[in-house]
């Protein structure tokens, strides 16, 4: 039993971590050991369960939350009785609740909603990828939770992957440059932190997760947890690089991926996770599973269990998002310790690490929420720096039928505008996936401006709007608009739900552009978390193009640089195709094959210069 804390190395805070560690490890029984190596979802997280088990950590999965539009002080309350209960436990180890807050706090109704990575990509600016980090840790914080599922650094090299706006970029260059992030969300560690180590600045930072470890974006057709082939020299120059850069930065954590290499599952492979990860990169921090990462290891789907934790453990997972079956995940991962299928030594590995990564951030001393922070919750600042990098994600694509007769700006002074598509006023659609959702809605989610907010704000006091979500062409024929701006896309989705073989614009969308743009001037602005087919029979009649990608909460970053106040800054992140056909685009292909639409890097300026 403890006796006190002048006796317990453990809990004295001016200890060297290592030492705290190897204290507290040398107290622990099996049974709290495993429980460490466990974070479940928070619907089953009992006071039996976190407190006699000792669980290591709580999660919620998919948006999963104290009630519909919680804001951040009731996710504060919930986490604070979660902790409440773990600091019960025999040796008060605290919890650390994750969650995915990938781009702000986005399961938290109110929260500031950033752009998707994929729009952060093409603004190339690290400084304000940095920035962004730092809002979303305290608006994390706020919410009593100190763990982010964050960042993505997947190099993604198809955009039919329903993943593909988590990405920063389909160049690893880029890719790399954006790992900023990670500064942001824990803080910049000092001169001379031991190469590899977890690293947390203070209260106002979040244990970050780089993932998926490795080679996600490149999967064969961009099936989601789908198959990367490629050499090692490959694997390790494009999708491995950006890790790299996340672990100089004393990244806490790394996620493993759903996907193969050559065939073998991550969550299978012990060469990739240990050997390369661990020993090579020298990452000290741990490695956890993907949600249900270890049940996708058997056919079907979560047979053959006790196998699947033997493999996965071995390999090198140190912590298990399990979220449900965590008795039987328990169960089973006690009977191979004690038959010695898995070594202590391997348990002992694993369970160092994850202290490792608390005693880093400092949840033995500080592990109930600050209530201080609750104001930075969608504040002036965090949604100012939101607009800001919406104006400097946006692409434009076209500027006007003749290179001398640009379209944009807009007048904000124009009699009459016509606002048509249904995302022009939906938020949801404009937040894209991981919004409120695993999947996001549409529909106004949270707390923002749509695009239809916005320019009502920006034009001028005489200038009428009119919005139909689809005009018919007899109204177009009888009225006299200025120019309309027609907003259309995709709609939320996640991961595999957003596998796309197609990549045609949905809801009609190019019958809607080719209906409005024979009768009145238009603009289209393209909402997508990934370039869409566009076809020529509308291409040619629209006067402007720009591609938004998934802006999220701050509508009026659009406004500011179609009518004029600001520049286009924003480059391809990706390559835009002619036609499916054409993907991967990067692939190498014989000398017969057609040119992209837009090559990476392509953006126009507000005078029409290409960027």
């Amino acid at each position: 039993m403890v006796k006190s804390a002048m006796s317990c190395i453990y809990k004295n805070p001016n200890s060297p971590i290592e030492s705290r560690v190897k204290d507290l490890l040398s107290r622990m029984t099996i049974r709290e050991k495993l429980g460490q190596m466990t974070q479940i979802e928070r619907r089953v997280a009992t006071p039996s369960a976190v407190r006699d088990l000792g669980i290591g950590s709580i999660m919620s999965v998919g948006g999963s939350g104290p009630f519909e539009q919680a804001s951040s002080v009731h996710w504060a309350d919930m986490v604070d009785n979660f902790q409440k209960m773990a600091l019960e436990s025999r040796l008060g180890i605290p919890i650390m609740y994750g969650i995915d807050a990938v781009h702000g706090n986005n399961n938290v109704y109110g929260a500031t909603i950033f752009p998707h990575n994929v729009g952060l990509g093409a603004t190339r600016n690290a400084d304000l990828v940095e920035r962004i980090g730092v809002a979303t840790a305290l608006e994390v914080r706020a919410s009593g939770i100190q763990y982010t599922f964050a960042p993505c650094v997947a190099v993604c090299k198809d955009p039919r992957w329903g993943r593909c706006y988590e990405s920063f970029s389909e160049d690893t260059e880029i890719v790399r440059k954006m790992t900023t992030v990670i500064t942001g969300l824990q803080g910049k560690p000092p001169e001379g932190h031991p190469k590899g180590y977890p690293f947390l600045a203070g209260r106002n930072n979040v244990v970050a997760c780089a993932k998926h470890f490795v080679g996600d974006g490149g999967t064969f057709n961009g099936k989601n947890e789908g198959n990367t082939i490629a050499s090692y020299d490959d694997l390790e120059q494009i999708h491995m690089a950006p890790f790299l850069d996340c672990i100089s930065q004393g990244v806490c954590t790394v996620m493993a991926s759903y996907s193969s290499w050559n065939g073998i599952p991550l969550h299978a492979s012990h060469f990739l996770l240990t050997e390369i990860l661990k020993e090579k990169l020298g990452f000290k921090g741990f490695i956890i599973s993907d949600s249900e990462g270890v049940d996708r290891l058997s056919h079907p789907y979560g047979s053959n269990y006790r196998q699947s934790v033997l493999t996965s453990i071995n390999a090198g997972i140190d912590m298990v998002m399990v979220p449900f079956r965590y008795q039987l995940f328990l169960e089973d991962l006690t009977y191979l310790v004690k038959t010695g299928k898995i070594p202590m030594s391997r348990i002992d590995d694993a369970v160092e690490r994850i202290l490792r990564v608390k005693f880093a951030a400092g949840l033995f001393e500080y592990p109930f929420s600050d209530r201080s922070l609750l104001d930075s919750v969608g504040c002036e600042m965090h949604r100012e720096l939101a607009r800001e990098a919406v104006r400097k994600s946006l692409v434009l694509l076209k500027n006007g039928k003749e290179p001398k007769k640009p379209f944009l700006p807009l007048d904000r002074n124009a009699r009459k505008i016509l606002i048509a598509g249904m995302h022009a006023d939906d938020l949801g659609c404009q937040c894209g996936g991981w919004t409120a959702t695993w999947d996001g809605r549409t529909g106004r989610i949270t707390v923002g401006k749509t695009l239809l907010d916005a320019v009502k704000e920006t034009v001028g006091s005489s200038t009428e709007v009119v919005y139909e979500p689809n005009p018919s062409p007899e109204t177009l024929a009888n009225q006299d608009y200025s120019f309309a701006i027609v907003a259309v896309g995709e709609s939320p989705y996640a991961e595999f739900t957003g596998d796309n073989s197609e990549l045609t614009i949905p809801f009609n969308g190019p019958e809607l552009i080719r209906l409005v743009s024979d009768h009145v001037p238009t603009l289209v602005i393209l909402i997508s978390g990934r370039p869409l087919v566009l076809e020529l029979s509308f291409y040619d009649k629209i006067e402007a193009l720009v591609a938004a990608w998934l802006p999220g909460s701050e509508g009026k970053g659009m406004t500011d640089v179609i009518f004029g106040d600001y520049e286009f800054e924003g480059r391809l992140p990706v390559t835009w195709f002619r036609t499916v056909d054409q993907l991967p685009m990067n692939a190498v292909k014989n000398s017969n094959s057609e040119e992209p639409l837009f090559p990476i890097g392509f953006g126009l300026s507000n005078n029409g210069e290409v960027l």
